[in-house]
């Protein structure tokens, strides 16, 4: 009997057992799936490309080590890597107010970028971070082979590998701490740190060169804000003074919308304008062109491990097609972001697919409460669905909006997606598909999403620095977080925690201004000259501190005192312990000024000199060129002389020969006789003597009593012997009438 009233008992027992481990199973599960989703790490945006830079994803075992070119707007997440080749340079944006700046020839790997963390490893090369904001508990690092570079504080900071091997961080502002394996140091704003890998006591500190500093920055400011910068930054003095003059979150309205987490968001004042939409809020709206829609202007590409990931080719298109939602109000299409004070979460297209058959897929922007599923894929391409199922059961709400569907045939899906790819179906046939939101869950879509890798343009890296790449380990301050993806990560890309003995060590390194001021001191005290670099170190310091103190930095004041105490109390022990040191140097400063002032009377005396040679000399060449010249008119006027002496007899005998060669004039039909031209050839032959004659006499003037003679002689013979031609075409045989009848005054007509 007992038996028969305890078995349902024990039976309601094991139920509730039951009920109760399932229940558990089913919040474990719903918390690791959000646990997971907060794991899954963000993206950073890859702002500009100039030259070849390329992109590996190491991480994916499918991309077989391939670089491929990286564009403005591709999304960069942990486990990529890139690199810049020669004369190239790229632009990294990890949050809205956090960025890097990578010269040629570097290569940066993603280790984490979480709420908390943002970690990168600098294998080769040099790169300029801009770290405009760090929250309290928040660290940026930069992992070195020969040590951990944590930037603490917002500011600019340099960080480069050098011929040698060694890593050098430089802080323009800000404060860094650097891990390396001989220990910690830190630098301050101002100053730069030599870490070697090899050996961890050959560290140096020394300071920052203003006059290298500021080209330095004057580049990096005009490359990032080629719009607004001026200039200013030229000096290295007036960027400590403000240097948060350009800081994107000072001077741009969309910061008052958006999460300062999202990248981005600083190009929608250029291209839109925000407006407040009833039950959203203000959204932004761009300012494109009429039957504009969204998701139309780029390219699909599938990154590791997100999927297929949209690539916009507008100037703005990151922020708004990876973060909010699009809605399509008064004609018009507007973005609206995730609240400010929410952490926002990337996705690599807020979209869902409609799989169209075999020949056509299509896509359409989800709007305001659409599902969405957050997801992974693992290393062979296996969606992990986090929150929802892949395939909507809902209707999209931006469905029935004229043109916000995207079709494009299934050839044309890895191509770039522009007006000219679009094609247009009937609505009604686009209302009885069924949209998925992961286009990998469709086997047409699915290959067609794997073909977009055959489209990608390949960048050729060297297999001797990829190699160095790949086998070039990395220090770092902590572990980077492992994501659920890739539970390996530190493994996979050669990644090494500092020992924790190293943590607690202090570095020893070498200070150089220190230094420099110490051997000031002791040649003074020798009575040796100081040296002016450490008197300009030592100086320039001192004005650091002046500024840091200025602003309310009490460890700068004290510092500042007690360098000041130290110079004092140098100073007295020179003068006590060796006063005739201080004689000494006295008297060599006399001698000095007035070997000085003996050397600059020597020079200004040989400066009179050598005036008073050259003024010599050009008096003399003067007198040459004068005398040359009256020489020359003295020649020329004799020739002249020679010339109209022998002029008179050359006249005649021209014109003797002309009349003895001259043939008999034949009559013509048709034509004048040869008389009638000849009596006016004749006169222009011995006229042409004379008027060169008269251009080759010289340009002074003669008495008029000399000239007048000479000219009756030139002209009566040419007057005389102008109307001879008559009696030259009577012995010709010619007729009379056919000559030319004379006028009054002896010539003949024309």
């Amino acid at each position: 009997m007992h038996r028969i009233r305890v078995w349902p008992h024990a039976t309601l027992i094991v139920l509730g057992f039951a009920f109760v481990a399932g229940a558990a199973a089913i919040f474990w599960t719903k918390y690791q799936r959000s646990a997971e989703a907060k794991a899954l790490p963000n993206a950073a945006r890859i702002e500009r490309v100039d030259g070849q830079v390329g992109l590996n994803h190491p991480l994916d075992n499918a991309s077989n080590g391939q670089w491929v070119a990286a564009t403005p707007n591709s999304p960069i997440s942990v486990g990529d890597r890139l690199f810049t080749r020669d004369n190239s340079r790229s632009e990294i944006a990890f949050t809205g107010r956090n960025f890097a700046s990578v010269d040629a020839n570097t290569s940066l790997d993603i280790l984490d970028l979480s709420q908390q963390r943002t970690q990168v490893a600098l294998r080769d090369g040099s790169a300029l971070f801009d770290v405009g904001s760090l929250g309290s508990g928040q660290l940026f690092e930069v992992a070195t082979p020969c040590g951990a570079i944590d930037l603490e504080q917002p500011g600019v900071y340099r960080v480069a590998i050098d011929n040698n091997g060694n890593a050098i961080a430089t802080a323009f502002s800000g404060e860094a701490q650097v891990v390396g394996q001989g220990g910690t140091g830190r630098i301050r704003k101002g100053e730069v740190l030599t870490v070697p890998c090899q050996n961890s006591s050959g560290a140096v500190i020394s300071r920052v060169d203003a006059n290298q500093a500021g080209p330095l920055l004057d580049g990096y400011y005009r490359y990032r804000y080629p719009r607004t910068y001026d200039g200013r930054y030229r000096n290295y003095y007036t960027y400590l003074d403000d240097p948060y003059y350009y800081d994107p979150y000072r001077r741009y309205d969309s910061y008052n919308y958006v999460s300062d987490y999202i990248p981005g968001i600083y190009d929608l004042d250029d291209y839109g304008d925000w407006q407040y939409i009833n039950d959203y809020g203000y959204c932004w709206h761009p300012r494109v062109y009429n039957g504009w829609a969204p998701y139309q202007s780029g390219y699909w590409a599938m990154d590791y491990p997100y999927g297929l990931t949209w690539v916009s080719n507008e100037p703005w298109g990151y922020a708004p097609y990876h973060y909010g939602r699009w809605a399509y109000t008064s004609n018009e299409w507007f973005w609206i972001p995730e609240a400010t004070n929410v952490y926002p979460t990337y996705s690599p297209a807020l979209v869902a697919f409609l799989p169209l058959g075999q020949s056509s897929l299509g896509w359409v922007p989800l709007g305001p409460g659409d599902p969405y599923a957050p997801r992974y894929y693992d290393p062979y391409w296996q969606p992990v669905y986090l929150t929802s199922p892949t395939v909507i059961q809902e209707r999209i709400v931006n469905v029935s909006v004229p043109g916000a569907v995207t079709v494009v045939p299934a050839q044309d899906f890895g191509r770039v997606i522009d007006p000219g790819v679009i094609t247009r179906v009937d609505p009604q046939t686009i209302t009885q598909i069924r949209p998925v939101l992961d286009p990998l869950t469709v086997d047409p879509m699915r290959r067609a999403a794997f073909q977009t890798r055959n489209a990608e343009r390949h960048i050729d890296v060297p297999q001797t620095i990829a190699q160095r790449i790949n086998n070039t380990p990395v220090v770092t301050g902590a572990a980077p977080a492992a994501p659920p993806f890739r539970r390996d990560l530190a493994s996979a890309l050669r990644v090494q925690p500092v020992p924790e003995r190293a943590k607690n060590q202090k570095l020893q390194f070498r200070d150089e201004p220190a230094a420099a001021a110490q051997q000031a001191v002791q040649s003074q005290t020798t009575g040796q000259a100081p040296n002016v670099a450490a008197e300009q170190a030592r100086e320039r310091q001192m004005a650091d501190l002046a500024r840091q103190a200025a602003r309310g930095d009490r460890g700068a004041r004290q510092q500042m005192q007690e360098v000041r105490k130290q110079q004092i109390e140098q100073q007295r022990a020179e003068r006590v312990a060796n006063p005739s040191a201080q004689g000494e140097r006295v008297r060599q400063q006399m001698q000095q000024q007035q070997d000085q002032r003996q050397a600059l009377r020597q020079q200004q005396q040989a400066q009179r000199e050598a005036a008073r040679q050259q003024m010599i000399t050009t008096q003399q060449l003067r007198r040459a060129a004068t005398q040359q010249q009256t020489q020359t008119q003295r020649e020329q006027r004799r020739q002249v002389e020679i010339q109209r002496a022998q002029q008179p007899a050359v006249r005649h005998s021209q014109q003797q020969q002309m009349v003895r060669s001259q043939p008999p004039a034949q009559p013509r039909e048709r034509k004048p006789p040869a008389q009638d031209q000849q009596p006016q050839g004749q006169p222009r032959v011995m006229a042409a003597p004379r008027q060169q004659q008269i251009r080759q006499q010289p340009e002074r003037k003669a008495a008029p009593e000399q000239m007048r003679p000479e000219r009756q002689e030139q002209v009566r013979p040419q007057r005389q012997e102008q109307p001879r031609p008559q009696p030259q075409a009577e012995r010709s045989g010619a007729p009379k009438g056919q000559g030319q009848p004379e006028q009054k005054d002896g010539r003949k007509k024309p």
